[in-house]
């Protein structure tokens, strides 16, 4: 078969398959007395086993190497086009989501593209001091989209750098809870902690909304930043993870301040000094958790939480009484 029928019959140009031939990867089995190029069976079956590996993604080279090496194995030469076919995906993600937020910044034009395009590269900088400067000055821009605030402030391990990117993420406008919101169902622990901490600096209804799903995470410390953040702004949701947290010894200095705030509001005064007193009622409560319920009824208003106190003043365990005793003092109830 001469090359004009075999590049008919198998697709593959005559051009491509003089430069088969030129690398070695194609040898036609003779020629006409003419001096034309003429292929057998066999050599028709070697070009359809070099188009297979190259729609793979191999190279010419490495085709030549897969079908004359015996010691080119299927499984290496397949496990190396995964790895750089993973590289390739996560580099052309990477691309597009920077495309994607440069679209979302909605440039006017070449120079907004490139401030964009700047202070992304300088969020994404190895350097902590790059990346703060450009979470501060991302305010003023304006030209960092919301999702890639999140995505940094996410990511963020240095605490300095970690305030700056919520400092602008409180200013960036709507969106931020939302996408904030993703983080807390991430696998990752710190991950969960700065969503919940991010979304607690955030003002507004939908930060709170989220909070308030937060209370419900199977993770304790999402659970209390959440409850500590929901007491402050008035949420009394708050209140059973509030005082779990002070029974815990997580974060009970801020449970109890949330809690504080919470019972200025009559309505709860007598519910928050009631969950407080049973807890100090149970046998299960252990001694140490006893002596911080008793501060915690320090900050909480009202009859039914000096009546507490009172019973406490004479209770068993000195350091219960005598913390008792002396926030009747400072309550003038001596």
């Amino acid at each position: 078969m001469l090359i004009g029928e075999v590049a008919r019959r198998s697709g593959v140009s005559a051009r491509m398959l003089r430069h088969y031939e030129s690398l070695d990867l194609v040898r036609p089995s003779g020629r006409t007395g003419s001096g034309y190029r003429e292929y057998c069976g066999e050599d028709i079956r070697r070009i359809f086993q070099i188009e297979s590996l190259r729609s793979l993604g191999l190279s010419l080279r490495e085709i030549g190497r897969a079908l004359d090496d015996p010691g080119s194995t299927p499984s290496a030469l397949v496990g190396d086009l995964i790895r750089q076919t993973r590289e390739r995906i996560a580099a052309e993600t990477e691309l597009l989501t920077r495309l994607r937020r440069i679209d979302a910044s909605e440039p006017g034009g070449w120079e907004d593209v490139l401030q964009v395009v700047a202070l992304l590269q300088a969020l994404g900088s190895k350097s902590a001091d790059t990346r703060q400067r450009a979470a501060l000055s991302s305010v003023d821009e304006g030209a960092v989209p919301v999702e890639a605030l999140v995505e940094a402030v996410l990511n963020e391990s240095d605490p300095n750098v970690a305030g700056a990117l919520r400092w602008a993420l409180a200013r960036s406008g709507d969106g931020g809870p939302a996408l904030l919101a993703r983080g807390l169902g991430s696998p990752v622990a710190a991950v969960r902690e700065r969503a919940v901490r991010s979304l607690a600096e955030l003002p507004g209804d939908d930060a709170t909304e989220h909070l308030r799903y937060a209370l419900a995470s199977p993770d304790a410390v999402v659970r209390a930043q959440a409850a500590s953040a929901l007491g402050t702004r008035g949420v009394t949701e708050a209140i059973p993870t509030l005082v779990d947290m002070v029974v815990d010894g997580r974060n009970d200095t801020d449970a109890a301040d949330a809690l504080s705030m919470l019972a200025c509001d009559p309505t709860t005064t007598d519910r928050i000094a009631t969950r407080l007193v049973d807890r100090l009622a149970d046998a299960t409560t252990p001694e140490p958790a006893r002596g911080r319920l008793t501060q915690a009824l320090a900050g909480i208003p009202g009859a039914r939480a000096t009546r507490a106190l009172v019973e406490l003043s004479r209770d068993e365990d000195r350091a219960v009484a005598l913390t008792a005793a002396y926030v009747l003092r400072l309550r003038g109830e001596e």
